[in-house]
């Protein structure tokens, strides 16, 4: 006769002590917040800093930060509008262009007008509406890749500003409490330049990230046929992107003229597009469009600036920094490549 058995009770499962996991995991959010991107623009940053702090003791003083962040701003301002429009699915080549025509704008018609600089000001900021809204109705109802267009306009505009200024720098303003306050200003112990940048790259960012609009832009450079069957107005938000793309670059154009006291219409702006271009792409932008960071793409202004402003202080010639930006610019770009497994053109899969 066989007796009954009592089945013995299962191991009562190992509880985690409150502290558990804690630690790891929200190292783990912390460093997924940041982004893998960002964390390697940090990397090579602090890399950047120690390098050049190691050659001269000053390069990390509060007057050296703040000396980068003057000469960053400019191009700073037309890299988060470039993410903008590469976000997109677009690209702007003409930015350059645009900021040496509005700053040639706002001194010719703040001397025409008797030093009203509010007038100055507010004629170049509408003149980059009007060349934004030029720029996107070319790409999108004459149906111009927007890299053939913009590069026209980069041409274009350049030509516009070099005949209306007869090729010289135009006007002084240095004299004008507005433009002084714009170049020389601070608030809270910061350049007004700085605050500037701020504000709209704040600005750009809470947009993108928190509003339909932000979202339906990524939805169109993601995806623009999705877009348009989900009922976005795909033209709307073309136009819009290149309009407030030509506003920031005035606004670039109206800090370019208080910094060098005069209307520059090639000096200053040239090569800018391809700053922000490279910051955009060393940002964390897909070219494809669809993706992209404000933070990303002010990590690398900031790498720029820094390393810029290091290479400057040691001597390097200036050509040699024109070969460091084409090369961090085709870095970002075969990193992109690398990691969404883009096939190589030309090659097999």
């Amino acid at each position: 006769m066989s007796t009954a058995t009592t089945p013995s009770a299962p191991p009562a499962p190992s509880v985690p002590t409150p502290t558990s996991g804690r630690r790891g995991g929200g190292a783990r959010r912390l460093l997924s917040s940041i982004g893998g991107q960002n964390l390697s623009l940090i990397g090579a940053l602090a890399l950047v800093v120690v390098l050049f702090t190691s050659l001269n003791a000053n390069f990390l003083s509060w007057d050296n930060i703040q000396v980068i962040g003057e000469a960053a701003t400019i191009a700073g301002l037309l890299a988060v509008v470039q993410t903008v429009v590469i976000i997109c699915g677009g690209l702007d080549i003409s930015v350059g262009s645009q900021t040496g025509l509005a700053s040639v704008v706002s001194a010719m018609v703040f001397t025409a007008a008797g030093s009203s600089a509010p007038l100055g000001i507010g004629t170049a900021l509408l003149m980059g509406a009007l060349v934004g809204l030029v720029n996107g109705a070319v790409i999108i109802y004459g149906r111009v890749n927007p890299t053939i267009a913009t590069l026209a306009g980069l041409a274009a505009y350049k030509g516009v500003a070099q005949l209306i200024s007869d090729g010289r720098a135009q006007g002084y303003v240095l004299g004008d409490p507005v433009f002084v306050f714009l170049s020389r200003g601070r608030i809270a112990g910061l350049p007004v330049m700085i605050w500037i940048l701020a504000l709209v790259a704040v600005a750009v960012h809470i947009l993108l990230t928190y509003t339909d609009i932000g979202r339906n832009i990524y939805a169109l450079g993601g995806n623009d046929t999705a877009a348009r069957l989900a009922g976005i107005n795909l033209n709307k938000y073309l136009l819009s992107a290149y309009a407030l793309t030509g506003v920031v670059a005035a606004l670039a154009g109206v800090l370019l003229t208080a910094r060098t006291g005069s209307g520059q219409p090639v000096s200053g702006s040239e090569g800018l597009e391809l700053q922000a271009i490279t910051a955009a792409a060393l940002g964390g932008c897909a070219l494809k469009g669809g993706k992209g960071t404000i933070g990303g793409t002010l990590l690398a202004v900031a790498l720029l600036g820094a390393l810029q402003n290091g290479l400057t202080v040691q001597g390097i010639n200036t050509f040699w920094q024109n070969v460091a930006q084409g090369l961090l610019l085709v870095t970002a770009v075969v990193i992109q490549q690398r990691r969404n497994r883009d096939r190589a053109i030309g090659l097999p899969a």
